[in-house]
This record gives structure tokens, sequence and C-alpha cells, in this order.
């Protein structure tokens, strides 16, 4: 393995909406620090969180092109038990791009209800992750 997925990244998601007048403000899903510590074998662990909250990440990598990662993030937040599935693709590099930072694409599925039922389980939505400088 290339330990490509390797750092810490910026994390962003977003709510599926194919309505091209959708306000952006309102398709946000979440946001966080995503630190992802790849083991020569292909197995990930790491912490997805932000302000407030954190979730545990264990999964792997698959090589390929373009290489893949598939995680669950679980964790106890504010007494109740999170837990989502997310799968993603190392963006290539464009062969004369200019300021390309390596980069995650991906979706991402609530696997367990949370807050009261008013966050359901089976929600999909998108994410990105762009690699930080640390």
């Amino acid at each position: 393995m290339s330990e490509a997925f390797n750092g810490r990244w910026t994390y962003r998601s977003f709510r599926s909406n194919p309505d091209i007048e959708a306000p952006f403000d309102q398709l946000e899903f979440g946001r966080a620090n995503l630190v992802i510590s790849e083991s020569a074998d292909g197995e990930v662990g790491g912490t997805i969180g932000s302000t407030g909250w954190s979730l545990n990440v264990t999964g792997t990598v698959t090589s390929g092109d373009p290489s893949s990662i598939r995680f669950t993030g679980s964790g106890q937040i504010g007494g109740e038990n999170w837990v989502y599935d997310y799968l993603g693709f190392l963006v290539p590099p464009w062969p004369n791009g200019i300021d390309q930072r390596p980069a995650i694409v991906g979706t991402i599925v609530r696997t367990v209800p949370h807050s009261n039922g008013d966050a359901a389980a089976g929600v999909v939505a998108q994410w990105i992750a762009e690699k930080q400088n640390n």
C-alpha cells in the first residue's frame, strides 16, 4: 500500500438534493477534521470529529485506479451511539493541474439512528476531504 490516505484531512459532507436552486448553505451535512492512520497492510484507524464530538475510525484501503477507503466512524455523542459508514476514492492528480491538493470524494450513510428519531438511519450524503499541510 502507498499509505496515500495517511494524515489529517478537512472533511465536508453535503445532503443529497438535486435542486440547482437549493441554497448552498442548506446542503451542509457535516464538517470535521478527519485523521487517518494507514498501516502497510491496508488497515486504517483514526478519528473524525469537530468541536464537541469525535468518532473512532476503523476500516480498510484498497489499492486501484483510483484507490479507495472504506471505514466506519462510531462513538458515543451526548449519550447516544453514533455510527456512520464511509466510502471514498482518492482523486487522481491532473497532469497540468495547478494548486491541486490530495483529495478524497465519497459517500456516507448513517447506519444507526440517533437524536430521538430526528436523525434516521439510512440517510445518505456525499463528502469531500482535502489533505491538510500537517
